[in-house]
């Protein structure tokens, strides 16, 4: 799948006239816990010319893809990546540090993983998972409750804590999280991302209910202690010299 992946980058390459600077996989494939019938989300960030940036209209920033056999693509030009990231957007930080690479040009990856360690703000991290579980909140348990949601919530509950406990980037992979959880919390959740790697997407195979009292619990936790998240600025020039560097 790889081969496919870097042959259609190539095409958007050409048909867009971007150069791709690095592209990675997202989503649960990176995450650590895929189905069968998980997409492969690949996200890139691009430059374009010097002659683009200096156009008095700008161009379109983002550009996306879906192909019939399961390529989902989606990527942001390098100006809008930075602005993203200065404001510590927990998604692209997850691009930025996805163990699965498929493309990275010259060293544009490892400065802009760089300048997000030194910039990361705990409180727009937190906040990016903690709200995301309260669209999971009144699933957990339930009978419409599926595995893929039992781990979107499990996951994002143990990101914001490990925000707020550690006041740095999360990991992308699952497995790295499990320093904030028992011995036998992390033995379950090892059994259920098998489980999940042999069903459908949206199966809704039976969750040990310890799982289930830990993500809400954590959920709780982090509810409770809020307020106590510090917020660091980021230094802005940093991102406009970096920009400036990846576009000469």
């Amino acid at each position: 799948m790889k081969t496919r992946i870097l042959e259609k980058l190539r095409e958007v390459e050409k048909e867009k006239e971007i150069e791709i600077l690095f592209a990675v996989e997202s989503g649960s494939r990176a995450w650590g816990f895929a189905s069968p019938d998980s997409d492969y989300d690949i996200r890139f960030v691009y430059r374009q010319s010097k002659e683009d940036y200096l156009n008095l209209w700008e161009s379109s920033d983002t550009i996306q893809f879906m192909t019939e056999d399961e390529l989902d693509g989606s990527g942001w030009d390098l100006r809008k990546a930075l602005r993203l990231l200065a404001k510590s957007n927990a998604s692209f930080l997850g691009w930025l540090f996805s163990p699965i690479v498929y493309i990275d040009k010259g060293n544009a990856l490892e400065e802009l993983k760089g300048l997000a360690l030194q910039n990361f703000n705990p409180v727009a991290g937190f906040f990016h998972y903690h709200s995301m579980n309260k669209g999971f909140d009144e699933l957990l348990g339930s009978e419409e409750m599926t595995l893929k949601n039992f781990f979107y919530a499990i996951r994002t509950t143990l990101c914001a804590k490990w925000i707020r406990n550690k006041e740095i980037v999360p990991p992308v992979l699952f497995k790295e999280l499990y320093a904030l959880v028992s011995a036998e919390d992390q033995r379950l959740l090892d059994e259920l991302i098998v489980l999940k790697s042999e069903c459908k997407e949206k199966g809704k195979e039976d969750v040990n209910p310890r799982l289930i009292a830990l993500a809400k619990e954590v959920v709780d936790e982090n509810n409770r202690l809020k307020s106590e998240v510090k917020s660091r600025k980021a230094e802005l020039e940093a991102f406009n010299a970096l920009f400036l560097k990846l576009v000469k």
